[in-house]
């Protein structure tokens, strides 16, 4: 309810597809979702879609349609072969390839549908661990924001979880005896956002204000002093030879 109040992520009339892969995040999201249609005084439809990326024959979309309908949530699924497009790729971060795709399908199929919005299951670990991966893999600071407007598809991005902490959310499909599904990812545990996660993890124990300052960080207020952009060679050539050769 705070991430919805703060950036206004549901207004009358939205139609909004959310992403489920069924996992314990987009179980968690699609949830809330239901609740929040009970419980707030606008007028919103959801649908939800999964995207089967073909890394196994043993994905199961069962159980994801039965919790779906026990939600009434209208559910779809299809196939992306995100699996041919990593092989493809010769080795690349299959990370960044497996998200552009399954973004991607999915943002073009909530066009198809009628739909102006879509929910993401990321929360607020999510979005430390994206700065604190910019900055070391990168040399970039940003992350992902609650409220995105995709200009080429006319879709508003929305991440109603933004506030959640990981461990919140994995309490609470515990408590409602919820059974994610597993995840067919074949890096599942070995990817650079886990061993980001594991760092902050291990420097939390010396530092436990680690995490609040990085989380503090995200906040466009939260910038300091910062070193000027390059220049390239032109841009400096006129004060270059002033040092050089003097005012002339």
């Amino acid at each position: 309810m705070r991430a919805i109040t703060e950036f206004e992520l549901i207004q009358d009339n939205d139609r909004i597809m959310i992403g489920v892969s069924g996992g314990k995040d987009s179980i968690f999201l699609a949830y809330a979702m239901a609740m929040m249609r009970q419980r707030i005084k606008k007028k919103f439809e959801l649908m939800a879609v999964t995207v089967n990326p073909m890394f196994s024959d043993s994905f199961d979309l069962a159980p994801i349609k039965d919790f779906m309908q026990r939600l009434d949530i209208p559910h779809h699924s299809f196939d992306v072969d995100i699996k041919g497009a990593i092989d493809a790729q010769g080795g690349k971060d299959p990370c960044y390839t497996c998200a552009f795709f399954r973004r991607g399908a999915v943002n073009r199929y909530a066009k198809e549908q009628g739909c102006n919005k879509v929910a993401y299951a990321h929360h607020n670990d999510d979005a430390v661990e994206t700065l604190f991966m910019g900055l070391l893999y990168s040399g970039q600071v940003h992350t992902f924001t609650p409220s995105t407007y995709l200009d080429k598809t006319d879709i508003t991005v929305i991440r109603p979880l933004v506030y959640f902490r990981e461990q919140e959310i994995i309490d609470a499909i515990q408590y409602h005896q919820v059974q994610p599904v597993p995840s067919p990812c074949p890096n599942d545990g070995h990817t650079i956002r886990q061993r980001v996660k594991e760092l902050i993890q291990e420097m939390s124990i010396e530092n436990p204000q680690l995490y609040p300052h990085l989380a503090s960080a995200m906040r466009e207020n939260a910038v300091g002093e910062l070193w000027p952009a390059p220049k390239n060679r032109k841009e400096m050539k006129k004060a270059y030879y002033d040092y050089m050769y003097g005012n002339q």
